[in-house]
């Protein structure tokens, strides 16, 4: 990875792996100087490219900028549940990428209702003061969100490719929205009585399913 200049810069910080059942959350802040490089190379909102046009990106990126990634795994999510919100999770993990790049303008990706609120939250766990924009959709308006988008939802997919790679098995996408990943889910409880060690136990899907497995075995045993 090359470094850009040591002056102020544009940073830009977006999440991948939210929402999903499985897997982690992965935070990703990107610095350059200028965002001319970013528009040249055609970065735009990681949801509006192939996987493949992705992976390519994610490798042109590196060249011309600084790259920070925070990975927080199913189970520190969870844990951390237990006394904080999703929000308060992912402002944690944004200020812990941003924490590198004092003295840059920021422009986050507002993973709350409330873009100003949390905004704030990030600044509170940053340590320094910093000029900062907060907003809905600030991956398709600013390049270098949009380049950040990239990082950490290429890194994201990868990490997933290596949770089946290990398992051999096919594990999908892990949001609950994906059969593949319901598939998986229910046939590994199945077979395990449990939930597989990627899955984020905090969440209803995987609750839901557990029980329903659960369910299941006793109906089966009074019958």
């Amino acid at each position: 990875m090359s470094l850009v200049s040591e002056r102020i810069g544009r940073c830009g910080a977006d999440e991948a792996g939210r929402g999903p059942v499985l897997g982690p959350l992965v935070v990703a802040a990107v610095r350059v100087v200028d965002d001319s490089s970013l528009v040249e190379m055609g970065v735009k909102d990681s949801k509006m490219l192939s996987r493949s046009r992705r992976a390519e990106l994610f490798v042109a990126i590196e060249e011309v900028a600084e790259i920070s990634v925070v990975v927080v795994t199913n189970e520190q999510i969870d844990e951390q549940r237990l006394s904080h919100s999703l929000n308060e999770i992912e402002a944690r993990a944004f200020a812990s990428a941003l924490g590198s790049f004092d003295g840059s303008i920021m422009y986050l990706d507002a993973a709350d209702v409330d873009e100003a609120r949390f905004g704030a939250m990030v600044s509170r766990h940053l340590g320094f003061e910093a000029e900062m924009v907060c907003e809905h959709k600030a991956d398709e308006r600013y390049p270098v969100v949009s380049a950040a988008s990239i990082i950490a939802k290429e890194t994201r997919d990868r990490l997933v490719d290596r949770i089946g790679e290990e398992l051999g098995l096919e594990v999908g996408s892990g949001y609950a929205s994906d059969p593949r990943t319901i598939s998986f889910l229910e046939k590994w409880i199945c077979e395990n009585g449990d939930l597989p060690p990627c899955a984020r136990r905090s969440w209803e899907t995987s609750r839901r399913l557990l029980g329903l497995s659960r369910t299941r075995r006793l109906t089966d045993w009074m019958e």
